[in-house]
């Protein structure tokens, strides 16, 4: 079935009549860069680079697309997670309805995480085009690929799992469009790797350890551990080249971060779902911003955003009190390195639990057939 016949009747309904709800163009700015330096390069990013390369997979085989979805209850979500659990609405709803609620949820998360991985392939792309660097340049090649292969997967679990998508989020896209149109070569770096990359790690995060749904955890499992590299390449490079810079500049980056940081905090009430139930607009939105449980998941969503902002040397004054303002100034002390490397660890104890697993199954069949070829002797 076609994308366009599975996006929710609000996704057609947007922009001007005569454009194409399912396309975006973006003008692009800034230049391409080659460089005939063929050295060797800085070691941290050339092992990086080789690490992206070893750790390539085929989302078609890695993933068991076999295990069954319940369309309507696709992650296992508690009903405390519904923003409007507790309310009218919620107490009108059959169960019937509420399955439905998860399913358009679960649809809408999903969806951003399928758009902004597209957003990552696009700005990686652009990377590649516009770093000066050589050894930049082979490592943002490897994330290509990877955000490709992101991108085909949550695409995948949506139309064979859910059968239903969202739309991109205004803010979302917004950002997108933020980070594509400014002609400075490290701003890809800064819109994607730091801010958009930073807040689906978290957010993935908090799915694969609360669903008890195997498919999906494993999902964002792989994708987490090909996400930990892109935040450590983004970390390196932004590091060194802010070291670099003016008050001015850095300032004018720092601008920047506070602006997407809203952006992204705003991205997260998902309205669009309420709306869709019939929900008129400004009371969506109360449900959401009084919802405790969303309270929490929002916040928690900056918690590899701040770290990170502060590592790569952006902590001016202002933007230290947007983040007071947020309630996430704290998460600058996280251990970045800590959460980096346990997203690798989980990702291969899942490998190893499910590939014993299977092993041990056909250790039994073959058992089984050598026993049986005996019994018929």
């Amino acid at each position: 079935m076609s994308t366009r016949d599975l996006y929710v009747k609000a996704g057609h309904d947007q922009g001007a009549p005569d454009r194409d709800p399912l396309a975006w163009q973006v003008p692009a700015t800034g230049a391409a860069r080659f460089s005939w330096e063929y050295d060797e390069g800085r070691e941290r990013l050339l092992n990086l680079y080789q690490k992206g390369k070893d750790k390539q997979w085929d989302g078609s085989k890695r993933i068991d697309w076999d295990l069954e979805v319940d369309p309507l209850d696709p992650l296992g979500t508690p009903d405390e997670a519904m923003s409007i659990y507790g309310t009218r609405h919620w107490d009108r709803m059959n169960a019937a309805e509420r399955g439905e609620l998860r399913k358009h949820y679960a649809s809408w998360q999903f969806s951003q995480f399928l758009h902004g991985e597209q957003g990552a392939m696009v700005c990686a792309a652009r990377i590649v085009e516009s770093v000066p660097d050589l050894d930049a340049k082979f490592y943002s090649a490897t994330q290509t690929m990877d955000e490709a292969r992101h991108a085909e997967i949550y695409g995948r679990f949506l139309h064979e799992k859910i059968g239903m998508l969202y739309p991109v989020n205004d803010n979302l896209q917004a950002l997108l469009g933020d980070t594509l149109r400014d002609s400075r070569w490290d701003m890809p770096y800064l819109g994607m790797q730091v801010l958009i990359e930073g807040l689906a790690l978290a957010a993935f995060g908090m799915i694969r350890d609360t669903t008890d749904k195997p498919l999906p955890k494993q999902i964002l499992a792989y994708v987490m551990q090909d996400e930990a590299r892109h935040v450590a390449f983004g970390r390196m490079a932004l590091r060194d080249y802010y070291k670099q810079l003016t008050d001015a500049e850095l300032r004018e980056r720092e601008e920047f971060v506070i602006e997407g940081c809203y952006l992204m905090r705003d991205r997260l009430r998902g309205v669009e779902v309420l709306t869709n139930f019939g929900i008129p607009l400004k009371e969506a939105e109360e449900c959401s911003e009084r919802s405790e449980y969303l309270q929490l998941f929002r916040q928690l969503l900056f918690s590899r955003i701040v770290p990170c902002v502060k590592d790569i040397g952006l902590w001016g004054k202002r933007l230290q009190q947007a983040y007071v303002d947020m309630g996430v100034f704290e998460m600058g002390d996280s251990n970045l390195d800590l959460l980096m490397a346990q997203d690798e660890e989980i990702a291969e104890k899942l490998d190893a639990e499910r590939f014993a697993a299977e092993e041990g199954e056909r250790v039994a069949e073959v058992a089984d057939a050598i026993a049986a070829g005996g019994a018929a002797d």
